[in-house]
């Protein structure tokens, strides 16, 4: 077979088929009628000598060979915006922008502290940080729209390399005035057996939700009922009015102080702290991240300490 030639726009019309698994509403958000769009994606298969799409299901389904080049036209047309606005930056005489994913419960532990290390060696750098859950951070990295993103999910995507930072130890948030607020020992997870529990976010999913869940099916420990909220504001203000208790990382105690917090017993009892980037990724601001991590770990601040995590580093902290 001969040099295959493809074209953005072709690239951009399959995502948009692959994403709303039908032709009807693919068109509708690409602003172009239906039978152009079936066409070039038709040409698309053409050119590459494979099926990319199975027609006749409905929804539409990928091939495999179309779920892998789904996957690798998301990295493509990912990095070509960021080439578009690195060169626009460059040519404007503005500074390189690191766009850092993260979920909201890192803030309570070492984020701010690396963003300002960041801020200090790479002045030229425009960081942005973007709240968002672990799984909405593997398409972020695989789109472009995040460089480097902290998340609390392990995941198998091969695109995206995961570095496990830390394994942090988990609390349970209890309101003052209750039975389990009268001490501050550990507890065993079964303690949360027949009680009300908050968990969040409800969505997307999979999540830290499912992670506590999960830690609970393995231990056959069942709450009298499960309420979902958005986010651990909204879990940590529910526990203060009273309306059930709340799993979280122990970093996360400093929400709120008005709440009662007793750390769980056991080493499963923890959530992981994981690093993503992108495969392949040589960027210096993926090493300086790097090595300022190896910095805080020699600084060895209060909340490194065995009180709230498991004894473990990461593999690049010697």
């Amino acid at each position: 077979m001969g040099a295959v030639t493809l074209d953005l726009r072709q690239l951009r019309y399959f995502v948009a088929v692959a994403r709303e698994r039908n032709f009807t509403r693919a068109a509708e958000q690409l602003h172009i009628a239906q039978p152009p769009l079936s066409r070039q994606i038709q040409l698309l298969e053409e050119e590459l000598g494979v099926p990319l799409i199975i027609r006749k299901s409905r929804p539409v389904r990928l091939t495999e060979a179309g779920r892998l080049f789904y996957e690798q036209s998301l990295q493509v047309l990912g990095r070509v915006e960021q080439m578009v606005e690195a060169t626009r930056r460059v040519g404007l005489n503005q500074n390189r922008v690191l766009s850092i994913g993260f979920v909201a419960s890192t803030l309570y532990g070492g984020l701010p502290t690396l963003v300002r290390k960041l801020r200090q060696n790479a002045p030229e750098l425009d960081i942005r940080l973007l709240e968002m859950v672990s799984v909405q951070q593997i398409a972020a990295l695989k789109e472009g729209r995040i460089d480097v993103g902290f998340g609390r999910l392990h995941h198998n995507d091969p695109n995206v390399a995961g570095i496990l930072m830390r394994e942090e130890r988990l609390a349970l948030a209890i309101p003052q005035g209750t039975p389990f607020a009268d001490d501050t020992s550990p507890l065993p997870l079964s303690a949360v057996a027949g009680q009300k529990l908050i968990v969040y976010p409800k969505e997307p999913r999979p999540s830290y939700a499912d992670h506590v869940l999960s830690l609970l099916h393995a231990q056959d420990v069942r709450p009298a009922e499960v309420h979902e909220v958005r986010e651990i504001q909204s879990a940590l203000g529910l526990v203060a009015s009273d309306a059930g208790l709340c799993i979280v990382p122990s970093s996360a105690r400093q929400v709120r102080s008005d709440l009662h917090y007793r750390m769980i017993e056991g080493e499963r009892a923890t959530s992981p702290v994981i690093l993503n980037h992108r495969v392949g990724d040589n960027s210096r601001y993926i090493e300086l991240i790097k090595a300022l991590i190896v910095e805080m770990y020699a600084e060895n601040p209060p909340w490194l300490g065995l009180e709230h995590n498991l004894p473990f580093r990461p593999s690049f902290v010697k």
